[in-house]
């Protein structure tokens, strides 16, 4: 329930504070004084959008902020979900700044508006004349008759089966369209995997292909040299081996003399050896290089395949290539099992689906073994309340799967007698749109943990014995939920456990809104002028003091 409520520069307001009471409180107040501005704010509280046209002075901040005494009512999930701390009293505060920047906070955290609004649902239950329009909707007529049959557990389950439902069908869809547009260029797929197969591609090929080019382009110079060479060093009369040789044992002969000359011969017996082996090397790869006009094209024909695959593919390299290679083949893989996929899924969904159809169909059962006796009880109620012929009928017929369930759920209504019900909207007029929608907040107070119950004008059209017995109503909700009821008529003024006075004050350059808790004589006076105008009679006076029982 609300323990505080503080609205400054808010439309008419300039700053107002009030501290309702646990039970039934009442607000009343001169035409425009602002009964409903105060509505208008504590939406802001619920999450409601912002709007700088709505400050009382362009160069201040508006500041709302309620405070709620929630414990009892296991929130504590909720605060969990969206990582607040949990507190028996929690404060909820909004602020818009001159500059349109709306920001709000729930125990002094900062909180986006969706979280506002999951945690407003469980705070407050507003009635307005917009609601009473949204009666005739069948969504709206389904929602409270599931609240009147007390099933909200089996809608959870039901509609946790349903998103399961919906996502196996998207699973399933967005499978089969994969397989459309697979089997489309599958054919393409399939041809660019075959000619990277065949080319039997391998990942340093390349490198060591060009450098085998290389020689076989150039095999007749290479032989030619290295044949030149080999003569140079070892074969000819004067080779350089052979001259090494015979001047070796020069050195030999005096090495003895000095180290200098001991270091000369071991370089020049060292230069001897090296000079041999690299004389044989150059025989060995003289020997090695064949001029091979067949191989030469073939490894032209194989970089060429090479080159013209890379380009097809804007590939780097054979790497490159082979992993396109690879990846095509693992689609191509995914295309043939598809339909396996496929059939998994559609098995998913059929499950989905008959637990969903299931879970609705209990919930049908229960909302038609529950439909009669919430007509039987509102039609009770309205007659109470001075609709004596009136006629509610509730029916629920077939409908698709939808996150509500498999039913569509019509409240058909007449107001007078040999008339046969009709949907609402077509039938029921302003005050007896007013009275419908109470009976069936009477019966739904205690079907739901809602600790404040607000009614802006639930008194349209009503007045006299039907105001009393709405009254009596309202005493009876405000016993297990805080109760306030923004009211023009007497009845409902005088049946509050507090008495709240809303009016405009003329007395600086700008008119503002302010409101004031009223007590004894005040009340007595409020209510004589809702009975006989601004300067009521004795008979006024009187009829107020009755309405009070205070006579």
């Amino acid at each position: 329930m609300i323990r505080s409520l503080s609205i400054k520069n808010y439309a008419l307001i300039q700053a107002l504070e009030m501290t309702p009471s646990p039970n039934l409180n009442i607000i009343t107040g001169e035409t425009g004084a602002g009964k409903s501005i105060m509505l208008g704010a504590v939406g802001l509280l619920l999450g409601n959008r912002a709007d700088t046209k709505a400050l009382f002075s362009d160069d201040e901040k508006c500041i709302i902020e309620g405070v709620f005494d929630i414990g009892g009512y296991q929130l504590q999930s909720l605060f969990d979900e969206a990582d607040l701390d949990f507190d028996q009293e929690c404060i909820i505060r909004r602020e818009i700044s001159p500059s349109g920047k709306s920001r709000a906070f729930v125990n002094d955290t900062p909180v986006t508006l969706d979280i506002l609004k999951k945690l407003g649902v469980h705070l407050m239950d507003i009635h307005s004349q917009h609601e009473t329009l949204h009666l005739g909707s069948n969504l709206y007529q389904l929602e409270i008759l599931d609240i009147f049959s007390g099933h909200q557990n089996l809608l959870a389950d039901y509609k946790k089966a349903y998103r399961t439902y919906k996502q196996a069908e998207k699973h399933f869809q967005e499978l089969t369209q994969k397989a459309s547009n697979s089997a489309q260029d599958a054919d393409y797929k399939q041809f660019l995997f075959d000619e990277l197969q065949s080319a039997d591609l391998e990942a340093d090929e390349q490198s060591q292909l060009e450098d085998e080019l290389k020689l076989l382009e150039h095999a007749e110079e290479i032989k030619v040299n290295l044949g030149q060479l080999t003569q140079a060093l070892d074969e000819s009369e004067y080779s350089v081996i052979n001259q090494l040789k015979e001047s070796l044992p020069l050195l030999s002969a005096i090495k003895g003399f000095s180290e200098n000359l001991e270091s000369l011969h071991l370089r020049l017996d060292s230069a001897l050896i090296e000079i041999e082996d690299v004389a044989r090397e150059i025989t060995m790869e003289q020997d090695r290089v064949e001029l091979d006009p067949e191989r030469l094209q073939l490894i032209k024909d194989r970089l060429d395949l090479l080159f013209r695959l890379q380009q097809k593919h804007q590939a780097a390299d054979t790497s490159d290539l082979i992993s396109l290679r690879d990846r095509l083949g693992q689609e191509l893989a995914q295309v043939l099992n598809i339909d396996e996929e496929i059939a998994k899924a559609e098995t998913q969904l059929s499950e989905a689906e008959k637990n969903a159809r299931a879970l609705a169909q209990k919930l049908s059962t229960s909302r038609k073994k529950h439909a009669d006796s919430f007509a039987n009880a509102i039609k009770s109620l309205i007659k109470k309340l001075g609709i004596e012929n009136g006629e509610i009928n509730i029916t629920i017929s077939p409908a698709d799967l939808a996150p509500t369930g498999g039913d569509l759920v019509e409240f058909l209504f007449s107001a007078n007698k040999g008339v046969a019900p009709r949907e609402i909207k077509h039938v029921a007029s302003g005050g007896e749109f007013s009275r419908l929608i109470f009976a069936i907040k009477y019966l739904l107070a205690d079907k739901t943990a809602m600790p404040t119950i607000i009614f802006d004008e639930i008194d349209t059209g009503v007045s006299g014995e039907i105001a009393l017995q709405m009254v009596n109503m309202m005493k009876q909700m405000a016993a297990n939920h805080q109760v306030i009821s923004i009211s023009h008529l007497p009845q409902f003024a005088a049946g509050g456990d507090a008495h709240y006075f809303v009016y405009k004050d003329h007395s600086s350059d700008k008119s503002v809104s302010r409101i004031k808790k009223l007590h004894n004589d005040e009340r007595v006076m409020a209510i004589a002028q809702m009975i006989g105008g601004e300067k009521p009679g004795e008979s006024a006076l009187q009829s107020a003091r009755e309405l009070l029982g205070t006579t």
